[in-house]
């Protein structure tokens, strides 16, 4: 029993004293891999955009379902049903459930893996028992062990690879938000589309169906011989360019459901939206862009791409971490039974503990070239990141200026419409009494169709330039908080 006991003391020792020294070794290097520094943009922001409308600054923010503003139940229903079914942001939800996956198991590199090993054998010679005394017995080996293996992260290596992929994971999250605005946007875009060419298309065909009418009464008159062959083929000419614009509003109308169909992952082959002859146009309202920093956070491809940053940036100290040397640590233990011809032995336990010790010397290049490699990925990353914040920058000053413009340009063309709709009115009155030629007549109804088809294109992209201002802002969707991850630095931090 004490010599029993003695062996048992004896592998506990030789277990705990590589133990506490790979413990002690890793307090050590816990704090050996910097964190890296948060990328700045390529040029300094301004405290606000030049673009933004006066007033636009005591504005509320945005809200998330910032497509609920237009007040439109029907385009607020299909946003709803596309962000919950559509494929795009479906497959960003697998892409973080990937990069999930990925962050664990670079974390479980800093633990040890456990497991467990099981022997049996027998070795039975059929030699006479004198013999078999004599030095070949028959021998039972029964063999139970749990095997211990654990790499000491001296350099930080391993801990730069988990941190970098904690912010893949944050990109990925990133993403989700990210396809949610795209699909969102996309969405609110194709809606006032088809709202654009329905309402075309009942204009063009309504102004059709009157130059028809005065095609008809222009060959009465012809008949009477108050009107010429040039007056009456002036009419029916006018009235065929206007069927001619039919069929391409019919296209444009098909088409945009079908688009619809896809972004809320419907059957293509069936309508989605029903025509809407009450359809308003949204009132113009004042939105507020806040401040260009404030992209850096409420973007969600540009968080993404400052995750990135940080990835590459943990990549480049998992590189050169592979100059510093590696710690191995192993341990088997168990119990073992054996059986010596006819005679049992009491189970023993048994213990096989090392520790390795590798470093590089000689590589012949390659450990600098991986570092190389590395840091020129790093550096297009952070290239990719500082002309994002360019663009997004670009991008909602060039949203604001179309959206004040664009505005303008609808004010004026609804002036436009009123005015000529009196023009056409009193134009038909006179033509009836004979007062002016017909041809003036025609003139002013050609007037009045491009206005009107103006005026609902006008408006069309008064209601895309929203959109475009909601994409560019960010929508006021905040990108997912990672359930693991720091969000409060631009990469995840490097130390335990």
């Amino acid at each position: 029993m004490k010599l029993a006991s003695r062996r048992n003391l004896d592998a506990s020792r030789a277990i705990r004293r590589p133990a506490a020294a790979a413990l002690a070794l890793l307090i050590l290097s816990a704090c050996s891999t910097p964190a890296p520094r948060a990328p700045s943009p390529p040029v300094a922001l301004t405290a606000n955009f030049s673009n933004e409308q006066p007033g636009a600054r005591s504005a509320p923010g945005l809200d998330e379902a910032w497509w609920d503003g237009f007040g439109n139940a029907t385009l607020a229903r299909l946003v709803n049903e596309a962000l919950s079914a559509n494929q795009d942001v479906a497959m960003a939800l697998q892409r973080v459930r990937q990069a999930r996956a990925g962050a664990d198991a670079q974390g479980s590199r800093l633990l040890p893996t456990v497991g467990v090993q099981a022997a049996a054998s027998r070795s039975h010679s059929g030699l006479p028992d004198a013999v078999k005394q004599g030095g070949m017995p028959d021998t039972r080996v029964l063999r139970v062990g749990v095997d211990v293996a654990w790499e000491i992260d001296l350099s930080g290596g391993v801990r730069a690879a988990r941190d970098a992929a904690q912010a893949d994971e944050q990109a990925a999250e990133a993403g989700v938000s990210g396809a949610r605005l795209l699909v969102s946007s996309e969405v609110a875009r194709q809606y006032f589309v088809l709202r654009s060419a329905e309402e075309r298309l009942r204009i063009a065909q309504a102004l059709a169906a009157a130059q028809r009418q005065t095609a008809v009464r222009v060959e009465s008159r012809q008949r009477e011989g108050q009107a010429s062959a040039f007056d009456l083929d002036r009419a029916r000419a006018d009235a065929d360019a206007l069927d001619a614009q039919v069929p391409a509003l019919r296209m444009l109308v098909g088409t945009t459901q079908t688009k619809l169909a896809v972004l809320l992952g419907r059957n293509p082959s069936a309508q989605v939206v029903e025509a809407d002859q009450a359809f308003a146009w949204p009132a113009p309202r004042v939105i507020a862009a806040g401040q260009p920093s404030e992209l850096l956070r409420r973007r969600p491809d540009l968080v993404a791409a400052e995750a990135r940053v940080g990835a590459e940036a943990l990549r480049s100290a998992e590189a050169r971490a592979q100059w510093w040397p590696k710690l191995f640590l192993s341990a088997l233990l168990g119990r073992q039974d054996l059986r010596v011809n006819a005679l049992d032995v009491a189970p023993v336990p048994f213990s096989n503990v090392a520790m390795a010790f590798a470093a590089p010397i000689f590589s012949a290049g390659r450990i600098e070239a991986s570092i190389k490699v590395q840091s020129a990925r790093a550096d297009e990353a952070l290239l990719a990141w500082q002309k994002a914040v360019l663009v997004a920058v670009q991008e909602v000053e060039d949203s604001l200026l179309v959206r004040t413009q664009e505005a303008d340009r609808a004010a004026a063309l609804a002036l436009t419409v009123q005015n000529l709709r009196r023009s056409l009115q009193r134009a038909e009155s006179l033509q009836r009494e004979g007062q002016i030629d017909l041809l003036v007549l025609l003139d002013v109804q050609r007037s009045v169709l491009a206005s009107e088809l103006a005026l609902s294109d006008g408006r069309l992209q008064q209601a895309l330039a929203d959109v475009q201002l909601y994409k560019a802002l960010g929508g006021g969707l905040s990108p997912a908080a990672p359930a693991r991850a720091d969000t409060s630095s631009f990469a995840a931090r490097t130390t335990p």
